[in-house]
């Protein structure tokens, strides 16, 4: 899914919501920096996060972690528009990108993790139930704008420097 953005304070706050959900997650680590300047991916994973075959893990151990993997990523994108809209334009997110972000994990989940559309709702709604908790709880919000304005100055962070904000701004 390809996420478009109004503004450089859009994006810095989609970053943010990406960030914070990486810290909800305990997913920090496998982080190798976020880019506010990236052409590509804004956030760029470290290794222990690609999948890596190996003879001697089974199939449903490497199963199992494509779709913690899968999770993580679909969570990013939730809080991306979750942060953008309830934290930064204080409304609700619109139903068509809600609508546009569960079809693109049905079609992710199902050609990346082989999930049925069942299996893939239901691990988009465990994703928007958890990411709203954070992200509609207005006693966060100073926070996640203090990060945001954080990402706009320094432009890139890297996983540790993102824990570091986050632990300052109290978000962990």
């Amino acid at each position: 899914m390809t996420l478009t953005y109004q503004n450089e304070d859009d994006r810095a706050y989609g970053l943010a919501g990406m960030a914070v959900s990486l810290a909800a997650l305990d997913a920090l680590d496998r982080v190798a920096k976020v880019s506010l300047d990236a052409d590509g991916p804004m956030v760029s994973f470290s290794h222990s996060y690609y999948f890596t075959g190996s003879p001697s893990v089974s199939p449903k151990a490497t199963w199992n972690r494509l779709v913690e993997n899968f999770y993580i990523t679909a969570s990013m994108v939730v809080s991306n528009v979750m942060a953008r809209s309830l934290v930064r334009m204080k409304r609700d997110v619109p139903g068509d990108v809600v609508e546009e972000v569960r079809k693109a994990i049905r079609e992710e989940g199902a050609e990346t993790c082989a999930l049925e559309e069942d299996e893939a709702d239901a691990l988009y709604r465990r994703s928007a139930t958890g990411m709203r908790r954070i992200f509609a709880n207005p006693r966060v919000h100073p926070a996640i704008d203090e990060f945001a304005r954080v990402l706009s100055l320094k432009r890139e962070l890297s996983g540790t420097e993102i824990y570091d904000e986050l632990r300052l701004l109290r978000l962990i």
